[in-house]
């Protein structure tokens, strides 16, 4: 026989099931399906990945032994079918730069420009470096000098040298030498690796020499 004390544990045991067993199991069933639901999200990524690095791998096997059609059917398989992986803009990279090799210039800019907008930090970087060379290439300084001043410092940090100094071959090529010098002091400051860049600083005339020749 139960006692006052357990009969009112158990009639507020009933009470609290009538009022709350429906929203628990429902939060249980919930849990359960978000868990699942995760894991397979994971494991989805997670094949993919592997999908698209075998697709990777051939790609770069096709540009090594220069089997451009491969190459571009691939890179285009890669990004269709998988368009939310960094082999994407992997393969993107690769098939600019064989369009840029055919002298494709357009369709190579193109390229690039989708890449940039990318939320890769990094390889949207890649990318627009990669096509202020096109355009210093294709004597686009201006617009060169432009793209550069529109990107965004905070984006760009670890890429900041290499822009300072792209922009000092921009105003190399538009005969702004004071720029230039400039701006290849200011990569050199921030760090650059470029083996070059102390070369293009002394190959500049001095300041005092530019005015003599005026």
């Amino acid at each position: 026989m139960l006692d006052t004390t357990e009969e009112e544990r158990l009639e507020s045991a009933q009470r609290w099931w009538k009022e709350n067993g429906q929203s628990t199991i429902i939060g249980v069933v919930l849990g359960i399906v978000i868990i699942l639901s995760w894991q397979y999200w994971q494991e989805y990524k997670h094949t993919q990945a592997e999908q698209a690095s075998a697709l990777y791998a051939q790609l770069l096997k096709a540009v090594e032994t220069n089997a451009n059609d491969n190459v571009q059917k691939l890179a285009d398989q890669i990004q269709n079918a998988f368009p939310k992986t960094d082999y994407a803009l992997f393969s993107g990279l690769l098939q600019a730069q064989l369009k840029a090799q055919q002298n494709d210039v357009a369709s190579a800019k193109q390229i690039l420009t989708k890449i940039g907008t990318s939320s890769n930090k990094e390889l949207s970087n890649v990318a627009k470096i990669r096509l202020v060379r096109l355009m210093l290439a294709n004597k686009e300084y201006e617009q060169g000098l432009q793209l550069i001043n529109g990107i965004d410092p905070a984006s760009s940090v670890s890429f900041s040298s290499n822009y300072d100094e792209l922009v000092g071959d921009l105003y190399v090529a538009l005969n702004r030498l004071d720029q230039a010098r400039t701006s290849y002091q200011t990569a050199l400051r921030n760090g650059s690796k470029s083996p070059l860049l102390q070369l293009k600083i002394d190959d500049l005339t001095a300041p005092e020499r530019v005015e003599a020749k005026k």
